[in-house]
């Protein structure tokens, strides 16, 4: 007995176009299940990293921002020390609180999905919050510079002789903001690294092909 080919070669003449709208089509009607992938590639370790650090700031922020409000002291010489007679610590004051309402933001935005793909923005926020905290840390690192060694081009006299408690809990304050500051460098790296990774790097021709064109 033997098989007629016929029917086979009808079927090997069935346009390719048919078969990929066949898969095509497949593929829609199954597109509602949800792709099964492992925890590490729906959760990745910079995601992670990154949403634990901008938390970090936050307290870090706030104790900072505490620290340098309540800081005050009496002096018999002269007189009542606040942070509000210091703009630095005022500026550094300021950019504390914006640096620990940004960072609740983006840490709550890392999980929305709309923003997520706006890798752009947090890129461009971060490092403008860099920049800001750069320049509050160098304007209170110069008053805490001045308060302990005071400036005798100018005649000022070191003032943390008569207000140690003050230059003390300034200290602290500056610790903590420095250490915000510290995580934030880390996060604008990893914003960098997450928004340059969308590019492909530069095509570099061969030595074949440079060879063909000399």
């Amino acid at each position: 007995m033997t098989l007629d080919p016929s029917p086979f070669k009808q079927l090997s003449h069935i346009p390719f176009s048919i078969e990929t709208s066949l898969l095509s089509h497949i593929e829609s009607r199954f597109s509602f299940l949800p792709e099964m992938r492992p925890l590490d590639a729906n959760v990745p370790t910079l995601k992670l990293l990154d949403c634990s650090l901008r938390l970090f700031v936050i307290p870090l922020s706030v104790a900072s921002i505490w620290l340098t409000v309540t800081n005050q002291q009496d002096s018999s010489i002269y007189g009542k020390l606040e942070f509000t007679n210091l703009i630095g610590l005022k500026y550094m004051v300021s950019i504390s609180a914006i640096s620990a309402g940004y960072a609740l933001f983006a840490a709550l935005s890392s999980w929305v999905r709309c923003l997520v793909t706006k890798a752009w923005l947090f890129f461009v926020s971060d490092q403008v919050v860099v920049y800001l905290m750069v320049t509050s840390v160098a304007a209170a690192m110069e008053i805490l510079f001045l308060a302990y060694n005071g400036d005798q081009k100018v005649t000022w006299s070191e003032a943390c002789s008569s207000y140690g408690r003050f230059c003390s809990r300034l200290k602290i304050a500056l610790a903590l903001h420095a250490l915000a500051l510290c995580c934030f460098f880390v996060l604008a790296v990893i914003s960098a690294c997450r928004f340059f990774s969308k590019f492909e790097p530069p095509f570099l021709p061969s030595k074949e092909v440079e060879e063909e064109r000399t």
